[in-house]
């Protein structure tokens, strides 16, 4: 599961490093050597594209999933759930009031 993300991550990394090729280039340079670089960029964010929709769909699928887990808990144990919440908010408190 992690490999998407390390996959990202990197992909990420290319497109940055891409960008930064981009800046040198047009600073100094122009003509063909631009015109590759953005052609680089464009096919990265091309690649890029899909990848991140895939990964919005999966974290969003893991949050409906714990949202629901949630839900369901509070249902059966609403006693348990008001009682974690009230110890978190005296946490809260208390760190906020030695301020």
């Amino acid at each position: 599961m992690n490999a998407p993300r390390e996959q990202l991550v990197a992909d990420l990394k290319i497109l940055m490093a891409d960008v930064e090729d981009l800046v040198k280039a047009t600073a100094s340079q122009s003509g063909d050597k631009i015109a590759e670089v953005r052609s680089r960029i464009q096919q990265a964010a091309a690649d890029l594209k899909p990848r991140l929709a895939q990964a919005q769909a999966l974290l969003k699928d893991k949050a409906n999933v714990a949202a629901a887990t949630t839900d369901d808990y509070v249902h059966d144990h609403p006693w348990t759930a008001m009682g974690v919440s009230a110890g978190i908010g005296l946490i809260i408190g208390l760190l906020i009031g030695r301020r």
